[in-house]
């Protein structure tokens, strides 16, 4: 599971990973949670790529509207090929979602330990996400997200069980090609990538409200505190 994670690079640095593109104003941001705007990159109907806001917490196109019971931040890989809910958005509407790092929480002494997972050359990440259109009969319209996780690997396992699947720079163009429908590439292409080396150490469990939003929030503490 991905339910927490946090990007401050500057937009020099995101556009030196995504290529020049049009994209919003972007404040640094230290938590970002579920059915907040986030940033995307994905392809425009002339195959170039743009960075838009999108509500984290995907809503189906064929969907009554958003729901609360149903956050679905997170679209298993194993299962997102073939699961209603997903499936339409993965062959046709694949984007990637910059962060600089994520969030975990590790179950000790009966309570939960967040930790901070972030590269350890500090390069932004470019997480496999998926995005939808949904409207109703009265004009309201509103576009949504997903990051796409898998089993965790390496040293993300000994934190959690699950991890977002990460797109290396040379799977970009393949990832977000509306062309590329066929499935089976794509699935390969999610079980090849693979987790960079990675800073992961405890912090605060201020992080566990998202009203807190500051960069004392990467700092590192003892666990348990």
């Amino acid at each position: 599971m991905c339910g927490r994670y946090f990007l401050h690079s500057t937009a020099d640095r995101l556009t030196q990973l995504f290529g020049e593109m049009p994209m919003p104003l972007l404040q640094p941001r230290f938590n970002i949670a579920p059915s907040q705007p986030v940033p995307v990159v994905r392809q425009d109907a002339n195959r170039q790529r743009q960075m838009v806001l999108l509500r984290w917490g995907l809503v189906p196109g064929w969907s009554k509207g958003p729901d609360p019971r149903y956050s679905m931040i997170n679209a298993r890989a194993e299962t997102v090929a073939t699961k209603p809910a997903y499936r339409n958005a993965f062959r046709y509407r694949r984007c990637l979602i910059p962060a600089d790092g994520f969030y975990e929480w590790r179950a000790a002494d009966g309570a939960k330990q967040p930790f901070v997972l972030r590269p350890r050359d500090r390069a932004p990440l470019a997480l496999a996400g998926l995005w939808e259109h949904w409207h109703d009969d009265q004009g309201n319209e509103l576009e949504s997200c997903a990051i796409i996780v898998r089993e965790a690997t390496g040293q993300v396992r000994e934190v959690h069980d699950r991890m977002p699947v990460v797109i290396a720079p040379r799977s970009f163009d393949l990832w977000l090609d509306v062309n590329a429908q066929k499935p089976s590439p794509i699935e390969t292409l999610m079980a090849a990538q693979q987790m960079p080396d990675l800073d992961i150490y405890p912090v605060s469990r201020a992080v566990n409200s998202p009203r807190n939003d500051v960069p004392d929030l990467l700092d590192p503490v003892e666990a348990g505190t």
